[in-house]
C-alpha cells in the first residue's frame, strides 16, 4: 500500500526487477513479471490463468461489473465478441471522422485564445489540453456527440479534478482484495463511491450515460452510428451499457491523454527529435502525402513519425497497474519455476518496457532505436510495446482508438505550430497511481507558416 500510494510506484518496481529479475514477489501470494512470454501466456486466447481480484478495483459503478472488471472469463469473452465491432469502427464507421472533429476543435482552441506573439505570452497549459481533446474524442464515439470540452475550454462538472482526487486516495487500496472484500461486504463502496445524484465530477457522469442510453430504448428512440449505437445492436443490455460508458471516460481519456502529453514532453525537450519529425512533416505537407487532416493510413507511411508513437510509448507506458492473472487450481511451472494455484501474477509493465532488447540506453527517449535494427529484433520490440495495452483475451479494446488519435495529434500540431517550454527547468508535474497525474505543462504556442497539403 505504501508503495502504491508514493506515486512512484512503477519506479519501486522497476528497481525489484533489476535487482532480483523477471518474476519478483510483491506480497505474501502476488508476484509482477516483465517477463514478456509469461504476459502472453497468462493472457492468450486459450490460457487456463484467470483474471484476479484485483480487477475487482475497476468497477467504475459498484453495483454492476463493465468489461475491465468483469471476472468472469466466458461471461468477458461473450461480452467482449458484442462489443468488437464498435471499437475497430465495423459498426462506428465515423470513428475517424470524429477524431477529425475533435482535432479540428483543439487547433480552433490554440488559434483563438493560445497564440503568443512577441513579448505577448498566452501560455498554454497542453496536459490539461491534452485531456479536454481525449475527453471530447471519446464522449463523440461513445455518446454520439461531444460534451465540449474544447469549446468550454474548461474541466465541464470538475470531472478532471475531482476523478484525481478520487484516484489518488484509492490507489493504495486497489487490487489489495481483503481491503476491496471488506468495503463490499459492509456496504461501505456505496456510500462512498460516485453517485448519479452527486452534482459535480464521475457522479454527474454517471447521470450523463444514464440520460444517453435512455434515449435510445423506448417509443422515441432514433438509431445512432456510435458506440451506443452498437452496443443495443448486439443485445447488450441497458444497464450494462452504461456501465460500459463510464469505463470508456476513464480508459479511454485519461490514459491516451497521458500518452499524448508525455511523449510531447520528450518531443520539446529533444530539439534533436523535433526538428527531425518537423523535417518529416514539412516534407510530407509539401510532396501532397498527405491530406488536412492527415489520415490514419497516410500517417504509417511515415517512418519517423510511427518510431515516435512506439517510443513514447515505450518511454511512458500510460497505464501501469498490476492487472494481475491468477495462478489456475492445480499450479503452473514456468522455466523450471513452480507456481502454486491461486497466486496472483501483475504485470511490471515499467520495468518491461526497459527490456535489454531496447538497448543500453533504454531511459532516453531516442525514437531512431524503431529505425536502426533488423527486422526480426524490431518487431520483438514493436510486440513488447503492444504489451502496454494488454494482450490476448484481455486486451485492451480502445487500443486502435488510442493510436489513431496519436498517429494524427503530433502531426498536426507540428503541422501547424511551434510550441516551447515555458519552464525548462520544471515543465510539469507528474506521479503515478496507476494512471499518470500530470499538470502545469506550460508551452508558449506560435503558429507556423507551412503550405497547405492537398
Amino acid at each position: 500500500m505504501k508503495t502504491q500510494k508514493s506515486g512512484k510506484q512503477h519506479m519501486r518496481y522497476r528497481e525489484l526487477s533489476d535487482k532480483y529479475g523477471s518474476l519478483v514477489r510483491i506480497g505474501p501470494n502476488t508476484l509482477t513479471t516483465s517477463d514478456p512470454e509469461l504476459i502472453r501466456r497468462m493472457s492468450a486466447a486459450r490460457s487456463v490463468y484467470r483474471r484476479s481480484d484485483w480487477y475487482t478495483g475497476m468497477r467504475v459503478d459498484p453495483h454492476l461489473d463493465n468489461i475491465l472488471s468483469e471476472l468472469d472469463t466466458d461471461v468477458h469473452d461473450k461480452r467482449r465478441a458484442k462489443m468488437a465491432g464498435a471499437y475497430a469502427g465495423r459498426e462506428n464507421p465515423q470513428l475517424e471522422k470524429d477524431v477529425d472533429d475533435q482535432l479540428a476543435s483543439w487547433m480552433n482552441l490554440i488559434r483563438t485564445k493560445y497564440i503568443s506573439n512577441g513579448d505577448s505570452l498566452k501560455p498554454m497549459d497542453i496536459a490539461l489540453q491534452a485531456q479536454y481533446f481525449t475527453l471530447d474524442v471519446i464522449t463523440s464515439l461513445a455518446y454520439g456527440r461531444a460534451f465540449g470540452y474544447l469549446a468550454r475550454d474548461e474541466d465541464i462538472y470538475d470531472y478532471i479534478k475531482l476523478a484525481e482526487e478520487f484516484v489518488s486516495t484509492a490507489a493504495p487500496i486497489v487490487g489489495v482484495t481483503p481491503i476491496q472484500n471488506f468495503l463490499y461486504r459492509s456496504g461501505l463502496i456505496f456510500k462512498i463511491a460516485p453517485n448519479p445524484e452527486d452534482p459535480k465530477g464521475f457522479g454527474r457522469l454517471m447521470a450523463e450515460a444514464k440520460a444517453s442510453v435512455n434515449e435510445r430504448y423506448g417509443a422515441d428512440a432514433k438509431e445512432r452510428q456510435d458506440m451506443i449505437g452498437a452496443f443495443v445492436r448486439n443485445g447488450i443490455p441497458q444497464k450494462q451499457i452504461e456501465a460500459e460508458l463510464l469505463l470508456q471516460i476513464i480508459a479511454g481519456s485519461d490514459t491516451t491523454a497521458s500518452a499524448i502529453r508525455s511523449t510531447l514532453l520528450r518531443l520539446l525537450t529533444s530539439p534533436r527529435v523535433l526538428a527531425k519529425l518537423r523535417e518529416e512533416v514539412d516534407a510530407a505537407v509539401a510532396e501532397g502525402r498527405v491530406s488536412s487532416p492527415i489520415q490514419q493510413k497516410e500517417s504509417k507511411e511515415l517512418p519517423y513519425l510511427q518510431a515516435i508513437v512506439k517510443e513514447g510509448l515505450r518511454i511512458n507506458p500510460p497505464f501501469l497497474g498490476q492487472v494481475a492473472k491468477q495462478v489456475p487450481a492445480g499450479g503452473d511451472t514456468y522455466n523450471g519455476i513452480y507456481l502454486p494455484g491461486g497466486t496472483h501474477i501483475g504485470h511490471n509493465v515499467y520495468a518491461l518496457q526497459r527490456l535489454p532488447i531496447f538497448g543500453t540506453d533504454i531511459d532516453t527517449f531516442r525514437p531512431e532505436r524503431w529505425l536502426e535494427g533488423d527486422h526480426e529484433t524490431t518487431r520483438e520490440m514493436e510486440k513488447i510495446v503492444e504489451l502496454v495495452f494488454g494482450y490476448g483475451r484481455w486486451s485492451c479494446m480502445g487500443k486502435n482508438v488510442a493510436y489513431l488519435e496519436m498517429d494524427k495529434v503530433y502531426f498536426e500540431l507540428l503541422r501547424h505550430f511551434d510550441f516551447d517550454v515555458v519552464n525548462a527547468e520544471k515543465p510539469w508535474s507528474s506521479q503515478n497511481f496507476n494512471i499518470w497525474m500530470q499538470h502545469e505543462f506550460f508551452v508558449r504556442v506560435t503558429e507556423r507558416n507551412v503550405s497547405k497539403a492537398r
